[in-house]
């Protein structure tokens, strides 16, 4: 009986549901400022997809090309984060929308310090209010696909694939 190969789109939930989970701990646990939880998600994001490639070759028995072992990958990731940037629109609209409001206090000390006048700052926090979310969630698609890029390739180069895959197998 042949093994059924896991799809990219069962990985990819289980992986945006593990992210998404940290996310909340992260945010409940008030530690949004720290920087270093944040590269924990990505490492965990891009030994995620390396081993989602690693696992398909592996289910393939290695009868697999670069270029299948990649697309597996990416797929992976590319469902990660359609559901990531989902909840990343439902989490700042609805589940902390103070959000804005903290980006905000905390870029106006900046925009202060760099001499901007009083209207511009006030046309900066109005910009900010109106584009968040489109650019939190444009960030977060840019990065998580461009991070899918990255670890497929890098989960592509390094699965054992044999030399001369029968295209009968």
């Amino acid at each position: 009986m042949e093994e059924k190969v896991m799809t990219p789109a069962v990985k990819g939930v289980v992986l945006s549901l593990v992210l998404i989970l940290l996310s909340l701990i992260v945010y409940f646990a008030g530690q949004t400022e720290n920087k270093a939880l944040g590269w924990i998600q990505v490492t965990i994001f891009g030994l995620a997809i390396i081993w989602s490639c690693h696992y398909y070759t592996k289910q393939m028995n290695g009868n697999v090309t670069f270029g299948n072992v990649f697309a597996h990958g990416f797929k992976t990731a590319a469902a990660a984060t359609a559901i990531v940037l989902i909840y990343t629109f439902v989490f700042i609209k609805y589940v902390s929308p103070e959000m804005v409001e903290k980006t905000i206090v905390q870029a106006r000390i900046k925009w202060e310090e760099s001499k901007m006048t009083s209207d511009q700052i006030q046309q900066a926090e109005d910009m900010t209010r109106k584009y968040f979310i489109p650019f939190a969630v444009g960030g977060a698609l840019l990065m998580y696909m461009i991070g899918g890029v990255i670890f497929a390739s890098i989960g592509a180069a390094v699965s054992k694939k044999n030399a001369n895959p029968s295209p009968f197998a």
